[in-house]
């Protein structure tokens, strides 16, 4: 049986940010123009009763004191894609891989464009840090919520008192 799905948007430095839970587990973290976005009659009913504690530690990383998440998560997609996330949750706060050093990661370097790809598709953006991903040249290179929110989550996590963005 499927978990109940259900969703909040919150506030944040880099505008509003939609969460989707599956039971209590963290299935989705969209920013406002967030590219590979699901329809949102996917998210479920409007509830802030099981976001709570995502809030508060993305409250945290924002103020600049978390700088690991440990809520539980429950991304959908493929065996390949969950490999990819999952690897992601290991790149260390402040720090930048490039897609190589994440394809090297997975243990296939010819497998680039296919985790850059993954990357691309991460559903719970932040948590799983998809944004900590740069070109080979150290280049600001895609990102499902705009190059600016990257430039943001990257001058934070590198000790920048960045103000609000959006």
């Amino acid at each position: 049986m499927m978990a109940i799905r259900t969703h909040t948007v919150i506030d944040s430095p880099i505008g509003a940010l939609t969460l989707v839970a599956a039971g209590d587990d963290l299935c989705g973290l969209y920013m406002a123009e967030h590219r590979h976005k699901p329809d949102e009659s996917t998210f479920g009913d409007r509830s802030a009763a099981v976001f709570g504690e995502v809030e508060s530690q993305l409250t945290e990383y924002f103020e600049g004191d978390r700088t690991e998440f440990s809520v539980p998560l429950a991304p959908v997609g493929t065996e390949f894609q969950k490999r990819v996330w999952d690897t992601l949750r290991t790149i260390p706060y402040g720090e930048t891989w490039t897609y190589m050093e994440l394809a090297q990661t997975l243990g296939n370097p010819l497998a680039i464009r296919a985790a850059a790809a993954a990357n691309g598709k991460n559903p719970i953006s932040i948590i799983v840090p998809c944004h900590r991903v740069v070109g080979s040249d150290g280049s600001l290179t895609g990102f499902a919520g705009g190059l600016e929110r990257k430039r943001f989550l990257l001058d934070r996590e590198h000790g920048g008192e960045s103000d609000v963005l959006f």
